[in-house]
């Protein structure tokens, strides 16, 4: 895809995503491969992880991740926490900045949200899995990197970080802290995710549970039967 060029909507890249996730895992070439668990980071990350958990055939659920950001400037993020209070904080960071409020507001959101969406997931860990890390797209990488810290502490046998499209710059630092990336784009000038769909409607709590709700009906009582061929 060049910088021209847009995917229809999120349904679309997780389609197409969900079949570069099939492509590596079959390049793995192991008939062990440990069971997989996709994670998306809500809400926008949603409906492009539900084509990868199928694929996989394995359970969906989130990674609530907030910008951590100043009442003046809500685009601007000087660091990211999780729901359950893992902190990255930026290096541009002013010691000027209230980061206590700023934290408090950030964290009480990703609770909250991840209060409202975790009825609709199902109660498995990581430990010892392939976690897979979902979003629309990563323009600073600041929430992934989070997300990723914060799941290596629930020790999961690898963790992949995985998105439509991203910088480049951005992909060489999350590779750092995961064990594969699936990207399928790193188009410069990057600027904004938004850019790169032709649709890119806001996801509203509403849509985002009927997400997990009708993927995890179908996959919660199921084992993750996905395995690569492997050539003899």
């Amino acid at each position: 895809m060049s910088a021209s060029l847009s995917f229809t909507d999120r349904a679309e890249a997780g389609l197409l995503l969900a079949k570069a996730v099939a492509f590596h895992m079959e390049k793995q070439r192991s008939p062990q491969l440990p069971p997989s668990i996709v994670y998306a980071l809500p809400r926008g990350g949603l409906p492009v992880a539900v084509p990868v958990a199928a694929k996989l055939n394995c359970s969906l659920g989130v990674m609530v991740t907030k910008k951590i950001t100043l009442p003046d400037n809500e685009e601007l993020a000087i660091g990211a926490v999780t729901a359950d209070g893992h902190t990255l904080w930026s290096r541009q960071l002013s010691r000027q900045v209230d980061t206590e409020h700023a934290w408090q507001t950030a964290y009480q959101k990703a609770l909250q949200q991840s209060q409202q969406l975790g009825a609709y997931c199902p109660p498995l860990t990581p430990t010892g899995r392939i976690a897979l890390l979902v979003d629309d797209g990563m323009a600073t990488g600041m929430t992934m990197m989070a997300a990723a810290q914060a799941l290596r502490f629930q020790n999961p046998a690898q963790i992949w970080i995985c998105a439509p499209v991203a910088p480049p710059e951005v992909v060489d630092v999350l590779q750092k802290a995961c064990d594969r990336m699936v990207v399928l784009d790193t188009p410069e000038p990057f600027l904004s995710v938004s850019r790169f769909y032709q649709n890119f409607p806001q996801v509203d709590m509403e849509t985002a549970c009927r997400y997990l709700q009708e993927h995890n009906q179908k996959y919660n009582h199921q084992p993750n039967s996905y395995q690569p061929s492997v050539s003899h």
